[in-house]
């Protein structure tokens, strides 16, 4: 039986549903009462039934054949290995997260930003692709949530012991634990032991401050996610960052794992690796100038925002940072240097704040949104640091996020999929859902087994419904009703989420009367099953919880509507295949991405959402529902109002009639045309394998190819380029551009020349240190551009002193057209021409009759 050790250490488990039923089969209770934990359950199984199960042949076989599965699973060539040929990609990565949610087994992590983490690290796993994880080990994890009496959210913390989960401490040649250490004021230290979880073919390293070295302060950093003071806050955040480097290089040295040629930074709470890596190149053999590391650390630097709202960015007090910071010590670098990369140095910002977005930014060779709108609202949120350019030139560019789908789809579904289908084709391909008629599954049969789904989920809810009234003080023989609440042939809705007010959990009881009656509705019923957590510190958003919770405890509906204490991964692998229409209803365009809505499409239910996150740009009008937005008005209670009132109409006069719309058969036929059609087209797209190759192909690759360039040996061109962008940064102010005049004509036309010329006053610069673009696009009736081109100008010669430019271009689109001509940084080193966000723009022309326009200033 000694495999069973190697399968319950690797957390592929966690995904790998044969492996899970083995153990299952082992002894059913036992399983369950550990929580599904393969470890737990290996120190909960007494001897004598080891003993008999040793004893049992098929068990053996049964328990090798997995154990071979994995080794196979851990070294075949992948995607990453066999079909993804680029000669930069990198030869491995490094992956910063806060928090991660790998299983309900490890609890580290507090809502979306841990799952998709998690989810980042298992997809990079059935890929091949060289990550490795760094995060920190919480000794309570988030939190677990329960109710009082009177529906009010109440926290508890139980301490996690990691020497039960699924982790194994990094150690050094002589057995004894490997730490990392960083200073922090008053001349203390912070030691850190390094826990390795195996999330299948990726290494997960995760830091705990809980050792004897430390004293009893400093062993509470790594306490609990997102928990205490701001010092508490930044001594974490300095653990993740600046340890979590020494933690990978240490991790290298004993395991031989390859050095990371990309640092991946998911969201700004890793953001002082950078620091680090800067001390790590300065104190080094080449000894760099602090310029000079600052380029090198930038060329290998990937950051991914997750907020699409100021409010949700770390900002630290300056004098906070600045005493934490100058106990790290740079020789030739002062505290002040290292603040100024994360200041709010431009207008509107607060010059007293240290914000670790702007340093994440500044510190990244490229950056990221997590959906399409996501994007475009970081571009404008951030459009600050690029004032000289317009928002839509801002360096941040979207990968939309997508869901593990052998985590997220239940076993039932994979199941019959499998049986729809060509041996060994992958169920996320979901060719199995074609017309029964064409070898596919039937309506009937699908129908069915959602149905399977939903009585599954109204079991486990009938179940955590009465645990928590039992919780919240109420006696057995009280709680007859729990029984009976939902039912498995009602329109299930779910909705599930962290509960910050920006979600809006409350929208459903905008109008609780119309909502009663759409959930007791005799002959079109609907049932509501709502979960989520809300951060201690935000009342506001307790208060949510409360005033929904007081909502369903009230006897006319109470058994339409539960409200599903502690939600957490267990729960959702329920909830989300369960429900039949999935809600969403943030407050537009605040939703980042959202990844709930996936997880439910995978499994066939149906999304009804406002256009926000990953739903503005998948939505296709057969895969769910958009509900109405009141873009434009102000008042947010009536703002409320009126989405509430188009979410009501469309549950009761679009969503349940569809659903309770049954033909002789008692299959809802449209319902299933929309099942099928969300299966076929967005199952392929929601995946996080798509995700994590996109991550590979637009963001990892060139990233590794600059840091690869910049890190050479001798660091020569680093030199360069930091010479260079000191340089153009003393000689700006002398740039101008002193006369343009353009050929366009009035009634120029499709297929027409257009000329321009300029001249440009370059200072102690020349030509080739940068480009000068004619910025053209046609004009709108209110005098804005609704698209331009950015064209470079030819350089034809120089005149007392003026650099002469032109461009000869044929106009592609109709006029009326406007331009304007610029100068920008040029060299083929950086990223793009925004990099150092200068921009000397020409004055209007005083012979040019064109429109002339300006943007970003």
């Amino acid at each position: 039986m000694k495999p069973l050790a190697n399968l319950a250490q690797n957390l592929r488990w966690s995904w790998h549903r044969p492996t899970r039923d083995f153990f299952a089969s082992l002894d059913p209770q036992v399983w369950d009462e550990v929580g599904h934990d393969p470890v737990a359950f290996l120190g909960s199984v007494s001897t004598e039934k080891l003993a008999e199960l040793s004893a049992n042949p098929d068990i053996v076989n049964q328990a090798q054949e997995l154990d071979r599965g994995l080794s196979d699973y851990l070294s075949k060539p992948l995607w990453f290995e066999s079909e993804f040929n680029n000669a930069d990609k990198p030869k491995a990565i490094a992956y910063f997260s806060a928090e991660f949610g790998i299983t309900a087994v490890l609890p580290q992590y507090s809502g979306g930003l841990g799952i998709l983490a998690g989810d980042h690290l298992k997809s990079a796993s059935d890929l091949g692709v060289p990550i490795i994880g760094v995060g920190l080990l919480y000794q309570a994890g988030y939190f677990r949530q329960s109710l009082t009496r009177e529906g009010w959210q109440r926290e508890s913390y139980p301490v996690i012991d990691p020497d039960n989960l699924p982790l194994s401490l990094l150690r050094q040649q002589d057995g004894s634990p490997a730490y990392v250490s960083i200073p922090l004021p008053d001349r203390r230290t912070l030691w850190a032991q390094i826990w390795v979880a195996k999330v299948g073919r990726i290494p997960l390293l995760l830091l705990d401050s809980d050792v004897a070295k430390n004293d009893e302060a400093t062993r509470l950093v790594t306490d609990r996610l997102y928990g205490g003071s701001k010092d508490h806050r930044m001594e974490q955040e300095l653990l993740l960052g600046v340890g979590g480097v020494k933690a990978l290089r240490l991790f290298s040295e004993l395991t031989g794992a390859p050095t990371p040629e990309v640092y991946h930074c998911n969201e700004g709470h890793a953001g002082f690796m950078a620091v680090e890596r800067i001390r790590e190149l300065m104190n080094g053999e080449e000894r760099l100038d602090f310029g000079t590391a600052i380029e090198a650390v930038r060329s290998g630097t990937l950051f991914t925002t997750h907020t699409p709202v100021p409010a949700g960015i770390d900002r630290f007090d300056r004098g906070l940072a600045q005493r934490y910071l100058s106990a790290i010590e740079i020789p030739g670098v002062t505290t002040d240097q290292i603040l100024s990369l994360g200041a709010e140095s431009y207008e509107g910002g607060d010059p007293n704040v240290f914000n670790m977005a702007v340093f994440g930014l500044r510190m990244a060779r490229m950056a990221n949104g997590v959906a399409k709108l996501h994007g475009k609202v970081s571009r404008g949120m951030f459009h600050s640091l690029w004032p000289n350019f317009d928002v839509t030139e801002v360096p941040i560019t979207s990968i939309t996020n997508g869901v593990h789908g052998p985590t997220w789809t239940d076993g039932r579904l994979a199941e019959l999929a499998r049986g729809h289908q060509d041996p060994g084709e992958h169920v996320n391909t979901y060719r199995w859902v074609r017309p029964a008629s064409e070898g596919g599954v039937s309506d009937e049969e699908l129908w069915q087994l959602r149905r399977d789904l939903r009585l599954q989920l109204v079991k486990d809810a009938r179940r955590r419904v009465k645990a928590s009234w039992l919780e919240r003080g109420a006696s057995p023989a009280e709680l007859a009703w729990c029984d009976e609440i939902l039912d498995p042939d009602t329109l299930t809705i779910g909705f599930a989420r962290r509960v910050p007010t920006y979600k809006r959990l409350t929208l459903m009881i905008n109008d609780p009367e119309r909502l009663a009656a759409i959930l007791t509705n005799k002959d079109r019923p609907v049932q509501i099953i709502v979960a989520g957590k809300s951060h201690p510190d935000d009342e506001q958003g307790v208060s949510l919880i409360q005033q929904l919770v007081h909502f369903a405890d009230q006897h006319g509906v109470r058994d339409r509507i539960a409200f599903l204490p502690n939600y957490d991964m267990d729960m959702a692998q329920i909830l989300m295949p369960g429900v039949d229409v999935w809600l969403n209803n943030p407050l537009r365009p605040l939703e980042a991405s959202g990844t709930s809505g996936m997880k439910c499409a995978l499994n066939g239910a149906l999304n009804l959402s406002i256009l926000d996150g990953w739903w503005d740009e998948l939505y296709d009008g057969r895969n769910g529902w958009a509900i109405p937005t009141a873009d434009g008005v102000d008042d947010p209670v009536r703002r409320d109002q009126i989405e509430a009132a188009g979410l009501y109409d469309l549950i009761e006069n679009t969503v349940a009639p569809r659903f309770y719309d049954r033909d002789e058969n008692g299959v809802p036929r449209h319902w299933m045309e929309m099942v099928r059609h969300t299966l076929a087209t967005l199952g392929p797209q929601v995946q996080a394998q798509r995700m994590v190759s996109e991550y590979v192909e637009k963001l990892y690759t060139p990233v590794a190819a600059s840091s690869r360039r910049l890190n050479a040996l001798g660091h020569s061109d680093t030199r360069s380029l930091a010479d260079y962008k000191a340089r153009v940064r003393s000689a700006w102010p002398q740039i101008s551009v002193n006369h343009v005049v353009s050929e366009v004509g009035d009634t120029a036309t499709v297929g027409d020349e257009a000329s321009f010329f300029a001249d440009v006053q370059l200072g102690n610069l020349r030509p080739e240190d940068v480009e000068v673009q004619v910025v053209f696009g046609r004009v709108t009736p209110d005098d804005t551009i609704s698209s331009f081109q950015t064209l470079p100008m030819n350089c034809v010669g120089e005149e007392n002193g003026l650099f002469k430019y032109q461009l000869v271009t044929t106009l592609k689109q109709a006029g009326p057209y406007g331009y304007l001509v610029r100068v920008v940084p040029h060299n083929d080193m950086m990223a793009g021409f925004t990099e150092l966000g200068l921009a000397t723009n020409a004055e209007r022309a005083s012979d040019s009759p064109e429109v002339h326009f300006n943007f970003g200033s």
